[in-house]
């Protein structure tokens, strides 16, 4: 796996802005439509998420922690997104308004690549880990005593 490639697509997440063109930057290392757990996402609404979680979240940033090769073009890539939540975050229990807070992200991306793109994405991100930094959710577990 060429590192300078993983991580200018990680830096093009951080900062959607500094590219000049962001559907030709996308389109660079994504297949349009690329399938995001399981479901089709066009280029255009991969810099919409680009931009909205950089709106969420300033001073964004990604630290990879792990990259493990599978055979058959497949990447393991365990990383950390860190950010002071400054605007709404639009997660998967609705909106969260801005808080302030330094948040960690822990996620893994499991990526396919076909013809040097990323054709498929699965991402396990610890949703509910920001929701307890961001104090949207407490601390309890379904089914507790």
């Amino acid at each position: 796996m060429d590192r300078d490639w993983l991580r200018a697509l990680f830096d093009l997440w951080q900062q959607p802005d500094h590219a000049t063109d962001l559907h030709v930057a996308f389109g660079a290392f994504y297949t349009d439509p690329v399938i995001v757990n399981g479901v089709e996402i066009s280029i255009a609404d991969m810099v919409v998420r680009a931009h909205s979680l950089n709106a969420a979240l300033e001073a964004l940033t990604a630290e990879i922690l792990q990259v493990v090769e599978g055979g058959d073009g497949s990447l393991a890539v365990a990383f950390v997104m860190r950010g002071r939540h400054t605007g709404p975050y639009g997660g998967p229990f609705g909106i969260v308004e801005p808080t302030g807070i330094d948040v960690d992200i822990r996620t893994i991306d499991i990526l396919t690549l076909t013809g040097g793109k990323v054709s498929k994405v699965w991402v396990n991100a610890d949703d509910l880990g920001l929701l307890r930094q961001l104090g949207a959710v407490s601390g309890t577990t379904a089914g507790s005593m």
